[in-house]
């Protein structure tokens, strides 16, 4: 599945912001971050990666937050970020882990080395197989958009940055979520979280019986909630904003990896950006194809409502709403964009 690449965006005087989200040079390039962002005419697009890896993870907090297990070495997580020109408007579109998709030709396998031809996989093994560069690309090839930043985020790094926020992140349910995978177990209503528990929340997908799309919907119901304490109170602090912006950006390099610099010139530029500005959204979803040899079971994107959404990011324009897309084989994964302000909890 291919659609077509956006042209190569202008400039403008006007520099896009996108820490809200946790708020790439050549295939195969690891470098520093840039000194400064780019300033595209159609907005800024960023891919944000969620990295199953329990390096730095001690064995009292695998046994407590149930992080046990297998690292999968693939990306759990991926939400591609787009940032208006104006900076007036954030829009976050979930990729689903197991979306079918295509890799380049040729690609080396950075696991092997060897040399592989074009071949069809789920969309994240892409960091499995290239890192971060490969990752960029295929996101690039499916949706046509050009990926101006990147940040990872692995399960250290995650717990940490949220336990930099003072008094913690809220939660919320309407129904009890109940996940012995996870171990999480919420009653009804709100509660605030530390890191490791935070990290049980994003990471559960069986607890309400809406499989990985209901995982998104969590992750970004918890970035809108994270990004509402940064701006009651975290932004008007200069050091510890710097200390949670190193912390989540971490020190490894990847292609067209965000500075802990840029975060923090991102976070300035959106200090005014009220939740009722920003639409979260998980990418048009067919169904589920038939299993494919040697990927697996897999989803498969709807073709058509995928490019209405990523045509209008790529015009710089507000994703399409939901009756404009048709419904899914698979009702967890119908297409429904929702306000920032409808996820923030009560």
């Amino acid at each position: 599945m291919k659609f077509p690449r956006a042209r190569r965006p202008g400039r403008r005087l006007l520099v896009p912001a996108a820490l809200a989200a946790l708020a790439a040079l050549a295939p195969g390039a690891l470098a520093a971050a840039p000194d400064s962002l780019p300033s595209p005419e159609r907005g800024l697009n960023l891919l944000v990666v969620g990295i199953d890896s329990r390096k730095g993870v001690t064995a009292a907090e695998k046994e407590r937050f149930r992080l046990g297990g297998k690292e999968c070495d693939c990306t759990d997580v991926m939400m591609l970020v787009h940032v208006s020109a104006e900076n007036d408007r954030i829009d976050v579109v979930g990729l689903p882990r197991d979306s079918l998709t295509a890799f380049p030709d040729p690609h080396h396998d950075r696991r092997t080395g060897k040399l592989h031809t074009a071949h069809q996989a789920k969309v994240n093994g892409a960091w499995a197989e290239g890192g971060s560069a490969l990752a960029v690309q295929v996101v690039e090839s499916m949706t046509g958009l050009r990926v101006h930043r990147y940040l990872e985020i692995d399960f250290r790094r995650f717990m940490d940055t949220v336990d930099r926020v003072d008094g913690g992140v809220p939660i919320c349910t309407e129904k009890a979520l109940v996940d012995p995978a996870t171990g999480i177990d919420l009653r009804p209503g709100t509660r605030t979280v530390g890191g490791g528990e935070a990290l049980q929340y994003v990471r559960s997908r069986k607890a309400d019986g809406q499989m990985d799309f209901g995982r998104i919907r969590k992750q970004q119901k918890f970035v809108a909630n994270t990004f509402e304490r940064l701006r009651e109170g975290l932004l008007d602090d200069p050091g510890r904003m710097r200390d949670l912006a190193a912390t989540l950006r971490g020190t490894g390099a990847a292609a067209r990896g965000i500075s802990t610099t840029e975060l923090l010139t991102l976070a300035a530029r959106l200090r005014g950006l009220r939740p009722d500005r920003t639409t979260y959204a998980t990418v048009p979803v067919r169904g589920f194809n038939p299993t494919v040899a040697g990927v697996g079971s897999t989803v498969g994107l709807d073709e058509k409502g995928a490019a209405k959404v990523f045509g209008r990011l790529r015009a710089d324009l507000p994703l399409p709403a939901a009756d404009k897309i048709a419904p899914s084989e698979v009702p967890a994964a119908t297409y429904r964009p929702a306000s920032g302000a409808s996820l923030i909890c009560p």
